[in-house]
């Protein structure tokens, strides 16, 4: 139990950490943020009154102060380009965004896991090598070029599946996942072939050890060795899961802006090209938590595979 809470625990100081980077990303980033709000005409006066209102004329270690109290209200401050609240815009786009996440990491761990084991069980055969080609190629193309290779595919030769957009939930479930599968499909192959390459790789060192080639020698069935091999194989191949939650976080700003998903991708998109200061830094902080929240989940579940782990 101490374990588990110094784990917990130990969440405080990396996000205190992110919120000083992402608060510092900003605030001493090239230029004036006030003078580039107000644009190239305004005045002195102009960006001075911006410079009192986003409260910019404060010791920064105050500016910070008074950033952190307000986030610790859930307060993330408020858009300079729509005048709404940063936690109801970044409220307002975590659907989509959370619907090719987890889409897109139920369609890589489904289909990653089993092609890992079958290449290793397979190694050095033509089964083995097409599997991997596979995932190389799928992990060397970029997501976007995926993505638009998709839309001429399936949408636009095809005519099955809709080339931009979103439709929510409460549209109906076909529209619904009708506008998921390319987005998902296409950031899904590149975090589906980082999995298989690592669950190939510790599903053959797993089965190389000496207590499966004495199951194997006795006879037993292919599928309970598999399985055995694949629990000892586990905790590296949840690390990776963990590890690729950054590269979907990644993905997600390009997939979402390929296929015109109004998601938290695209809301950065938009923030950095409006120079929209407090989404950047709202969006950023969300996200790193998320990152940080998942890796939590990740180590604390080591053991379900592991019985030799105690918290």
């Amino acid at each position: 139990m101490k374990t588990l809470l110094r784990r917990i625990a130990a969440v405080v100081p990396v996000m205190a950490v992110v919120a000083v980077v992402v608060f510092l990303l900003i605030h001493l980033s090239p230029g004036d943020p006030a003078a580039v709000i107000a644009g190239d005409n305004a005045t002195a006066e102009d960006v001075e009154k911006i410079r009192r209102n986003l409260g910019l004329d404060q010791p920064l270690p105050r500016q910070f102060g008074i950033w952190v109290a307000n986030i610790a209200q859930g307060d993330l401050g408020t858009s300079i380009a729509t005048q709404m609240p940063v936690s109801r815009l970044i409220g307002q786009r975590l659907g989509p965004t959370f619907s090719i996440a987890a889409f897109t990491m139920l369609f890589a761990v489904l289909a990653a896991i089993p092609l890992g084991v079958l290449a290793a069980w397979h190694a050095g055969r033509w089964l083995d090598r097409l599997v991997m080609l596979v995932s190389v190629c799928a992990f060397s193309v970029p997501v976007f070029l995926i993505g638009y290779s998709l839309v001429y595919g399936f949408s636009i030769k095809l005519g099955w599946l809709p080339v931009q957009g979103y439709r929510p939930l409460s549209e109906g479930a076909v529209p619904y996942l009708r506008h998921l599968v390319l987005p998902c499909l296409s950031l899904g192959l590149v975090y589906m072939a980082l999995l298989t390459r690592m669950t190939r790789t510790t599903m053959l060192e797993a089965l190389s050890e000496d207590y499966i080639r004495t199951a194997r020698a006795k006879g037993l069935a292919p599928g309970p060795v598999v399985w055995h091999a694949l629990k000892n194989a586990a905790n590296p191949i949840v690390t990776t899961i963990g590890v690729g939650v950054a590269l979907l976080i990644g993905g997600v700003v390009v997939t979402e802006t390929v296929f015109a998903i109004p998601g938290l991708g695209r809301l950065t998109v938009d923030a950095v090209l409006r120079h929209d200061y407090p989404v950047i830094q709202g969006v950023l902080l969300v996200a790193s938590g998320i990152y940080v929240l998942i890796n939590l989940l990740v180590d604390l579940s080591y053991r379900l595979f592991d019985p030799r782990i105690r918290y």
